[in-house]
């Protein structure tokens, strides 16, 4: 298939630049995906559609205030820097802006968030491939401890804030951030998880829900569409995740029993299918636990072995995500393109909101 297949036209006012003012107040839009039918409710209608039963799986991961921002140290120049992921204590790969000006062994002197100089200063090691730079921070014993005064809330580039002030600053830290958030270490929100409150997820366990969590680290690269001409041109970034014991044994016992599975995003199916084993002869495929990385590319067709029920959000146009969605759409066809496709059409005419901030699709 071809990357340009996954195009669709979005106005510009139904990006979400604020979430709804009630996590389960944003709405959802249910789609069928063996009738095509659609239903169009609000997000704690969610509840009518799970079963005893079922196993709701979320993730866990929690977003850092990985935006930093700060001088060269010696032309004075400006730097915005994104952190990536760490490779040692006070050693992480990093995007930088502007890149250009970040040669190998450029010192950067950086700011809080008040925008006064800290005696936090940062020399570029190497660049890799990608683009992205390796930096090592001295004038701390760990830069991750002073995130909170000297990082931001890394919200995505189609969520704009133009001076933004201390108040919004504050609903941002809050309302980007899962409330069951505890793994330090994604760049963005797995933002399916939004939606959720803790009275909710109590509600959800009382009609005999079992609700577990695992970890992925949601990177850079869920912003980045797919630019190769097809899809299997296409390199995928690769994450870190892990899915703790009781997960996995939760899950393989409901695989066993023909209970439902039920992702809360697309992070979450991709660890799920990622760690799927071979089928056994009882042609169940467990879910593997522990730590590890994955760069699975999940688009049509795909044969999904784990993940039964997909809730997520709606998707950047040429997104792996929208590719996701949209082989989980209809395992094994192509068709499902076309399905999720009309479904965002549909959206679009009611007057949805996309994106992180946005609103969210439940596909039975």
């Amino acid at each position: 298939m071809r990357a340009a297949d996954f195009d669709f036209d979005l106005p510009s006012e139904l990006i979400a630049q604020a979430p709804a003012a009630f996590r389960d107040q944003s709405r959802l839009l249910v789609l069928d995906r063996l009738s095509g039918r659609m239903a169009h409710r609000t997000f704690r209608d969610l509840l009518e559609y799970l079963h005893c039963g079922d196993v709701l799986v979320l993730n866990n991961s929690r977003v850092i205030p990985a935006r930093l921002r700060g001088i060269n140290a010696q032309s004075g120049g400006q730097f915005e820097v994104l952190l990536l992921e760490e490779v040692a204590i006070n050693d992480w790969w990093v995007m930088l802006r502007p890149g250009k000006r970040a040669r190998v062994g450029t010192q950067i002197s950086f700011r809080d968030t008040r925008g006064n100089l800290t005696v936090v200063r940062g020399s570029v090691l190497e660049k890799n491939e990608a683009g992205h730079r390796r930096l090592r921070f001295d004038g701390t014993a760990n830069i991750t401890e002073l995130l909170n005064t000297l990082g931001e809330v890394p919200l995505p580039p189609y969520i704009v804030r133009a001076n933004t002030n201390t108040n919004q600053r504050k609903s941002d830290q809050e309302r980007y951030q899962t409330v069951f958030a505890q793994t330090d270490g994604s760049v963005a929100a797995p933002t399916a998880g939004l939606h959720f409150t803790k009275t909710l997820l109590d509600e959800i366990r009382r009609r005999g829900v079992q609700v577990c969590f695992l970890t992925l680290h949601v990177g850079l690269g869920t912003f980045v569409p797919v630019k190769t001409e097809t899809l299997a041109a296409h390199t995928m970034h690769e994450e870190r995740y892990d899915v703790p014991e009781e997960t996995a044994r939760s899950i393989n016992e409901a695989k066993v029993e023909g209970r439902r599975i039920i992702a809360v995003g697309t992070t979450t199916l991709r660890v799920l299918e990622a760690t799927a084993a071979a089928p056994s002869r009882q042609f169940i495929s467990p879910v593997t636990p522990g730590p590890g990385r994955t760069s699975i590319f999940i688009h049509p067709p795909y044969d999904f072995k784990i993940v039964d029920v997909l809730l997520t959000n709606f998707h950047l146009p040429r997104s792996t995500l929208l590719m996701l969605a949209s082989a989980f759409a209809a395992p094994h066809e192509t068709r499902g393109r076309d399905l999720v496709l009309a479904t965002y059409a549909e959206a679009i005419r009611q007057h949805y909101r996309f994106f992180s901030y946005g609103d969210a699709m439940l596909i039975l």
